[in-house]
């Protein structure tokens, strides 16, 4: 019975995560979602910069908090919140810490994020 149990918790695990990262998943919509953003992404700071052509984001929401993941070693952004714009996008529009600029719909996300003046984030991809 617990290997039955074990199985069905799996497989309803796995349904939520596919579900959850469907392309047509409109991130406005759900309390939960993952998707994968490909597109040119880039990192400035003191020490380093970082640019690609062919960079992805991973960004997963729960709640009203965001999580963006990148590639290629670019430090994360976390807590990002969001105020909605219309039926399929959302921004946030900060200008008080620096520029955070963030606008993310089902299809594409654009990122221009600052922190701390040195640390400067850019994206412009599509699912």
């Amino acid at each position: 019975m617990k290997h039955v149990m074990k199985y069905l918790g799996a497989l309803c695990l796995s349904l939520l995560i596919f579900t959850a990262c469907s392309r047509n998943d409109d991130p406005t919509d759900n309390n939960l979602f993952v998707g994968v953003y490909k597109g040119s992404i880039s990192y400035v700071d003191k020490t380093q910069s970082i640019s690609t052509k062919d960079g992805s984001v991973t960004v997963v929401k729960t709640g009203n908090s965001y999580y963006f993941r990148f590639s290629n070693d670019i430090p994360d952004l976390k807590g990002i919140q969001f105020k909605k714009e219309g039926d399929d996008k959302l921004v946030n529009a900060d200008f008080k810490d620096g520029i955070q600029y963030v606008r993310i719909s089902a299809q594409s996300l654009s990122i221009l994020y600052t922190q701390d003046v040195s640390k400067i984030w850019t994206v412009n991809a599509s699912r």
